[in-house]
């Protein structure tokens, strides 16, 4: 079984609850070699080098695999999924949110992930969060991915039905890695991942429902 892993912040307790549950370390292994950004871990999914990840939503709604009602989502904002205003620039490592920002009719170069935290962080006043502008336009959370799969289903429906069941408190001493490695203060870390739920409910899938119409029109 092979997991493509998402990099970022955002997903640190899904990678916590893996780490302490009961599972082969050879699939743990997997994940640290098959890890990348969402728009490559999107190309390993659909070639079929993984089995499973959270691929970003715009690619989720295309393909012949199971999809679940699991996955990153935002509500009002997310800090991590930005425009900088000026030239149109799109993020390579992105494929939900360039998406997002030409919905949105918004201008500017669009940055994702750990990167995008840091900077947001250091000078709010630079840039725009996506997020944000999705729900005063909408009044929706943004799922900007989902967990798909396609083999070895019931291995990874149990897996993912445990995760979104349980509280994850990730250690203090994982939470000082973080810091360190993104050069901000692990309180600002605890408080963007409050900002990060996974159960894609009613109003998730509204705006899933939004987000999908969107692009269709595109």
């Amino acid at each position: 079984m092979l997991f493509g892993k998402i990099n970022y912040t955002n997903l640190a307790t899904f990678h916590i609850f893996v780490k302490q549950y009961k599972i082969s370390s050879r699939f743990k292994q997997s994940m640290n070699y098959h890890q990348s950004h969402p728009a490559n871990i999107n190309k390993k999914f659909k070639t079929r080098r993984v089995d499973a990840a959270f691929i970003s939503s715009a690619e989720s709604f295309r393909g012949n695999f199971k999809t679940y009602h699991v996955g990153i989502v935002a509500n009002k904002k997310v800090k991590s999924v930005i425009i900088k205003k000026g030239e149109n620039k799109k993020d390579l490592e992105s494929a939900s949110s360039n998406l997002l920002a030409t919905i949105l009719g918004v201008k500017g170069e669009v940055i994702i992930g750990d990167k995008a935290l840091k900077a947001y962080l250091k000078n709010p006043k630079e840039y725009e969060d996506l997020c944000s502008l999705w729900y005063r336009k909408y009044k929706l959370p943004f799922v900007f991915a989902r967990f798909c799969v396609n083999k070895n289903h019931k291995f990874y429906e149990k897996l993912i039905k445990k995760f979104v069941n349980k509280r994850v408190k990730i250690p203090q001493y994982l939470l000082k890695q973080y810091s360190k490695k993104l050069g901000i203060s692990s309180h600002d870390i605890e408080d963007y991942l409050d900002l990060i739920s996974f159960r894609i409910d009613y109003y998730g899938k509204k705006g899933l429902g939004k987000f999908k119409k969107e692009i269709n029109k595109k």
